[in-house]
């Protein structure tokens, strides 16, 4: 080996013992046990290359574990992940708001509505005026009527209004109220405008005027039967309404029995 050999192998020696943090000296030792330098370079470059896969191991298991959490966080901010999405929950003990376009509605936590005023003793009077009415409409269909089934109807109102009535006149002497004797100019007018028809048309306008009357009478017997105060007058209400609502079913019947007159 030349002097120039010598010394360029040397200067490879301080390189790799400078790289694996070796004594300086280490040539001597490599002289003496006749080690050659690519030996120790080969070791500097093992030392690094098991480095580099370390870094590399270590690079990709912190990226793995990054990529799991990144995942799992991902997951469940969807719809269909572990945690449901964040939504506005109603308050259940938060009474819900009145419906302002509907003031008489009934709320699910709110109060229950307000139940219909009843008059017992407007009732009491509209009810004899209206049985007095019934009377005399009866009487009509009973000399106008053109057929048996309207003849017959107009008597069965003759005798249950009458009936009725006196119910309603010796509960007026108990409780002291003040009932109508005769016809107002109102009713007046229903029973002269049917005297004036005959036949078939009297028929048709009778039973239409009954049909109409008997569901308003129905309605406010409802209603003084189920909120009035005076017990005299609730107890006739009540007992009173089955027999309307018996009329009314008679009256639909003729007016059903009319019509079908009418398509033959």
């Amino acid at each position: 080996m030349t002097h120039s050999t010598k010394d360029e192998w040397n200067g490879r020696l301080l390189k790799c013992s400078s790289n694996l943090a070796l004594p300086r000296n280490l040539h001597a030792l490599w002289q003496r046990e006749r080690l050659k330098p690519p030996a120790l370079c080969a070791a500097s470059n093992y030392r690094k290359a098991n480095m580099r896969i370390l870094v590399n191991s270590l690079v990709f298991s912190v990226g793995l574990f990054l990529f799991g959490t990144g995942s799992a966080v991902a997951q469940q901010q969807q719809p269909g992940g572990g945690q449901s999405p964040s939504m506005p929950q109603s308050n259940p003990s938060r009474p819900s708001s009145p419906d302002m376009n509907n003031p008489g509605a009934q709320t699910p936590n709110g109060p229950e509505a307000m139940p219909p005023k009843v008059d017992d003793k407007k009732f009491a009077k509209d009810a004899a005026m209206g049985g007095m009415t019934e009377v005399e409409l009866g009487k009509l269909a009973v000399q106008k009527g053109s057929s048996d089934a309207v003849k017959q109807f107009g008597q069965k109102l003759i005798d249950d209004h009458t009936k009725a009535n006196d119910q309603l006149k010796e509960l007026a002497s108990k409780d002291s109220l003040n009932l109508p004797d005769s016809l107002d100019s109102k009713h007046q007018s229903r029973v002269d405008k049917l005297a004036k028809l005959s036949g078939p048309k009297f028929d048709k306008a009778f039973i239409k005027d009954a049909v109409k009357d008997h569901e308003k009478d129905i309605s406010e017997f409802k209603n003084e039967a189920q909120y009035g105060s005076d017990p005299n007058v609730k107890q006739f209400a009540s007992n009173t309404l089955p027999i309307l609502q018996q009329h009314l079913a008679a009256a639909k019947d003729l007016k059903n029995t009319e019509k079908q007159s009418a398509g033959q």
